[in-house]
């Protein structure tokens, strides 16, 4: 029974959870979700609803004027198309390659007894204070590598927590929340940057047909981000969370032993021999001039050791884990190893059933246009209120979180509204880099909250590790005090930086 002491805020989340948790099984969600845009799809199309807009084409970043209708999939080559692209809409969904890739590795280090003797080792050295703060800027930074934050960094938020005999599930949403709520906070340039930055420039000569913006014309501002996301993270992790949560109560042979034997001392020490051996050839892939990982003209963000990076984390896990049970005896041959391998995707069965219907359903999402639909429909909401400065700067950041919602990929969204807003906002005196600042912030703080982000299915199945009962109410309820405090905290944060006139880059300058 609750306490009659327990705070507002708590049982505020208590009821979300309850209310998203009696939701059906996050299959038959996504399933309904589906068999709605089937539907509604067939209204828009009968309706002759259409959107024409300056877009920016993804691929070759050139700016043309689209037009865009939505498309039903009750016509018979809207039917014919939902059945012909099953196979392929599950198979190129993004979250699926890479986290059974990285699983490979981190099932082998994990099943090994590696990553438990590291977390064992660190409980008995590691100041509990730092725990938070740390896992949060982990995630942060780990979006200069992509989706390596999603598939190795969200689980390891959950075990290091419980190591240090904390809720697992505070640990996972601490390291979401840096990882997606963060996720244009860095402290240095990463593959967003430029793929952003592109578009920008392609919406901007629309106006100024010289005009640039460079990957670092934000930096400034999200440099000083990465401290304020890892402050919020760690206060509401630790201040609302966790509180929330209550004592973790794991299965009796959940429990770990908290002394580290000889044995797994000398494992610990040719295990993690053996990770510097591995960077060590990575940085000679990379680091050379003319070195194979690189990218043309020498570039690292846009380098095929970017495209690589899940086999690189994959190598990383997989090669001292290998070690480590080679030396504390519980690996003794070839066929352990794959064994291992196999039974660490064994326990990926339920997310790769959820992936299934959930790719059918953002695919068909795509197909019909019905994001692109909503979001130009947005802007021009917005363009009808004719503002100008942070009168339309917040506007914008909020319109984001909610189309956010519903397209989930930064670029997608960008490459559909730069056209809009970028244009609009230089007429106004804004200059691109500003209104791509405000862009980010909308785009960062709903992605923890939104199905349709692609590695959402995901973070439940990690939750579901830790209680049958954990669904998308769980997810939602636990990341809520995220998505709310990265919007408001980081959005004043955002008014105060444009008032004092700070600029938001190298020679970004806040007028045009």
């Amino acid at each position: 029974m609750k306490s009659p002491h327990t705070p507002r805020s708590i049982k505020m989340l208590n009821a979300v959870e309850k209310a998203g948790n009696k939701l059906p099984h996050p299959v038959t969600i996504f399933i309904l979700f589906t068999f709605a845009v089937i539907i509604l799809s067939h209204i828009l199309y009968m309706m002759g609803v259409s959107v024409s807009f300056q877009g920016v084409n993804d691929e070759t970043l050139e700016t043309e004027m689209l037009n865009v209708e939505a498309v039903s999939l009750l016509t018979s080559d809207g039917i014919a198309h939902m059945f012909s692209s099953v196979v392929s809409n599950f198979t190129s969904f993004v979250a699926l390659g890479p986290v059974l890739v990285a699983m490979l590795g981190v099932g082998v280090a994990e099943k090994s007894g590696y990553i438990s003797a590291i977390m064992t080792n660190t409980v008995t050295k590691a100041p509990k204070k730092f725990v938070t703060p740390l896992v949060v800027l982990m995630g942060v930074l780990s979006n200069v590598a992509a989706s390596v934050g999603y598939v190795v960094l969200v689980p390891l938020g959950a075990i290091i927590f419980l190591g240090f005999r904390r809720h697992p599930l505070a640990g996972l949403s601490a390291a979401f929340a840096g990882v997606s709520g963060g996720y244009s906070a860095n402290l240095v340039i990463g593959t967003n940057d430029p793929l952003l930055a592109g578009i920008s420039t392609e919406a901007a000569r629309i106006i100024n047909a010289g005009y640039v913006v460079n990957p670092t014309d934000n930096w400034f501002f999200m440099f000083a981000s990465t401290f304020l996301i890892v402050i919020l993270g760690t206060l509401i992790t630790d201040k609302l969370v966790e509180p929330k949560l209550g004592k973790y109560e794991p299965e009796q042979d959940a429990e770990e032993n908290i002394q580290i034997t000889p044995v797994e001392k000398k494992g610990l020490f040719w295990a993690n021999l053996s990770i510097l051996a591995v960077i060590v050839v990575i940085a000679l892939l990379v680091i050379p001039e003319n070195a194979p990982l690189r990218g043309e003209g020498g570039s690292i963000i846009t380098s095929p050791f970017m495209s690589s990076i899940i086999f690189l984390m994959m190598l990383i896990f997989l090669v001292p884990g290998t070690v480590y049970g080679i030396v504390t005896k519980s690996v003794k041959n070839d066929k352990d190893v794959a064994e291992l391998m196999t039974s660490s995707l064994e326990t990926m069965a339920g997310f790769i059933v959820l992936i299934f219907f959930a790719a059918q359903f953002v695919a068909l999402f795509n197909y019909t246009n019905l994001g692109t639909i909503l979001a130009v429909k947005g802007a021009g909401i917005l363009e009808a209120f004719q503002l100008d400065g942070l009168f339309l700067l917040v506007p914008l950041i909020l319109i984001t979180t909610l189309i956010n919602l519903f397209i989930a990929a930064d670029s997608a969204k960008w490459a559909i509204m730069a056209p809009v807003f970028v244009p609009m906002f230089m007429n106004l005196g804004i200059p691109p880099e500003v209104t791509q600042v405000a862009y980010r912030i909308g785009d960062a703080s709903t992605n923890i909250i939104s199905p349709l982000m692609p590695f959402f299915p995901l973070v439940v199945a990690f939750a579901q590790r830790y209680g049958k009962q954990n669904g998308v109410g769980t997810v939602i309820s636990l990341m809520l005090p995220h998505s709310i405090g990265i919007l408001v905290v980081w959005t004043i944060f955002f008014i105060v930086w444009y008032l004092l006139g700070v600029p938001v880059g190298p020679g970004a300058d806040l007028t045009y």
